[in-house]
C-alpha cells in the first residue's frame, strides 16, 4: 500500500498560526501534525508517500526532506506556478486534482493508496481497514466516524446501505437536510481505477465532486465506520481543545515530553524556574530553555514553547504559547494561543500585539526591550 498526504491547503480557519506555517506544520507537543501521520504510516508498513504542497510549501519540504529520518520515502508535487517576476505563486488544484497531477506525471498510484488529510491526528488500524476494503472488492473506501447531529454541518456526510455501500455524499449539509451523522474523516482507500475517473487539467475535489460521481455511477464505493482517535484541527478552537485534551491525558497514544518535576508539571532541558512565590498548577509543559521568574502563576492545561520567558507577576491560564514568547510583568493571558505578534482566543477572535493592554507579550529573543528598560532606569537615576 502506498500513501498520499493532502497538504496543499491554506488553512484560513487556523489563522494566525497559518500566517507563517502551512497547516500540516502546526505543532502538537512540539512536533508537526504531519510528522505524526508519517510515523503512523511507517508503523503500518507504508514506506512510499507522496505529498501535494502549495502554500508555504518550502516549510514542509525542508522539514521532511525525502523522509529518510522517518524510515520512509517522501516525494512532493507542487501546485502553482512562477509568474513573470520570478515569484512562486501557490495555486491548489483540489484534493482530487492533486492526485491526478501526480498520476499523470509519474504513474505513482499503481496499487491501493491510502489518502490522508495532513491536518489530523489518527490512530486508525490501517491494515484492518485495507483488509475490509479488499474483502468487499471496493474501488474506493471512505473511513467515517459518527459525530453529534448538531455538528454535521462541519463535515462531509456519508449515506450508506446496511452493507456499507455509499449511496450519497452530502458536503457539509445543514442539520435539517442531513441524512446521516457518519462524517468523512478525510481518510480514503483508492484503487488506481478511481484515479482514472478524475478529469485532467482542472481543479477537482474529492468530497464534493469525486465521491458524488462514484455514487452516481453505482461503482463499488464503500464506507467503514470505525472507532479510533481522530482529532481534526479544522479551526483555532479545535487546536486549543486538542492541546487541552493532550495535556490532560485525553488522547491515549500521546504523552507529554520532558521530565516531570512536580505533580503535573513537565519541563524540557535547561529550563530555569524560580519557585519563590511562583505557583504552577498542572497539567503544564514548559519547554527547554525557558525562564520562569519568581511570583509568576501558570495554571494548566498550559503549553509553553521552548525559549519562552514568563516575567514576575505574570499569569498564564489554560493557554498555548509558541516558542520564544515573553509574557510581560503583571500581564494575564487567559485561554489564549499566542503566536509571535498575534494572540487568538478559544472563540477565534484574533488580536495583534499592538492592541494588547500593557503590551501583553513580546519576542523573548528581542533583547532591545531589556536594553531600553535599563536605559530608562539609568536616565531616571541621572535626573535624580
Amino acid at each position: 500500500m502506498k500513501a498520499m498526504i493532502l497538504a496543499a491547503g491554506k488553512g484560513t480557519r487556523v489563522r494566525p498560526l497559518t500566517y507563517e506555517l502551512p497547516k500540516p506544520m502546526i505543532p502538537i507537543l512540539g512536533k508537526p501534525v504531519m510528522a505524526y501521520l508519517v510515523e503512523h504510516l511507517q508503523r503500518h508498513g507504508v514506506s512510499e508517500i507522496m505529498v501535494n504542497v502549495s502554500y508555504l510549501h518550502e516549510k514542509i519540504e525542508e522539514y521532511f526532506g525525502e523522509g529518510h529520518q522517518f524510515g520512509v520515502q517522501i516525494g512532493y508535487s507542487f501546485e502553482g506556478y512562477t509568474n513573470d517576476k520570478g515569484e512562486v505563486v501557490p495555486q491548489p488544484i483540489g484534493s482530487a486534482g492533486g492526485i491526478k497531477k501526480i498520476q499523470e506525471f509519474g504513474g505513482f498510484f499503481d496499487e491501493t493508496v491510502v489518502v490522508l488529510c495532513g491536518d489530523a491526528l489518527i490512530d486508525l488500524d490501517l491494515k484492518s481497514a485495507l483488509y475490509e476494503h479488499r474483502r468487499k472488492g471496493a474501488l474506493a473506501t471512505v473511513i467515517t466516524r459518527e459525530v453529534p447531529w448538531d455538528k454535521v454541518s462541519s463535515y462531509g456526510v456519508v449515506v450508506s446501505d446496511s452493507d456499507g455501500r455509499v449511496l450519497e455524499f452530502q458536503e457539509k449539509p445543514a442539520r435539517a437536510q442531513a441524512k446521516s451523522n457518519c462524517a468523512s474523516t478525510g481518510i480514503y482507500l483508492f484503487e488506481p481505477e478511481v484515479i482514472e475517473l478524475i478529469p485532467s487539467g482542472q481543479e477537482f475535489d474529492i468530497g464534493s465532486e469525486l465521491f458524488p460521481l462514484l455514487a452516481q455511477r453505482g461503482l463499488p464505493f464503500y464506507c467503514q465506520t470505525r472507532k479510533f482517535d481522530w482529532i481534526d484541527i479544522g479551526s483555532v478552537k479545535d487546536y486549543w481543545e486538542v492541546l487541552q485534551g493532550v495535556l490532560t491525558g485525553g488522547v491515549a497514544h500521546m504523552t507529554v515530553p520532558g521530565v516531570q518535576v512536580e505533580e503535573g508539571v513537565w519541563v524540557g532541558l535547561n529550563t530555569s524556574i524560580d519557585w519563590n512565590g511562583t505557583r504552577i498548577i498542572g497539567p503544564v509543559y514548559i519547554g527547554s530553555g525557558c525562564r520562569i521568574e519568581a511570583g509568576a502563576t501558570i495554571i494548566g492545561p498550559t503549553w509553553i514553547g521552548h525559549g519562552s520567558h514568563i516575567r514576575s507577576g505574570a499569569r498564564v491560564v489554560r493557554s498555548v504559547l509558541f516558542e520564544y514568547t515573553r509574557v510581560l510583568p503583571d500581564v494575564t493571558l487567559d485561554e489564549l494561543i499566542v503566536f509571535k505578534e498575534y494572540s487568538v482566543d478559544r472563540a477565534g477572535e484574533m488580536q495583534h500585539i499592538s492592541q494588547a493592554e500593557g503590551g501583553g507579550w513580546a519576542n523573548a529573543r528581542d533583547r532591545r526591550a531589556t536594553r531600553r528598560a535599563a536605559h530608562n532606569v539609568a536616565k531616571e537615576t541621572t535626573l535624580i
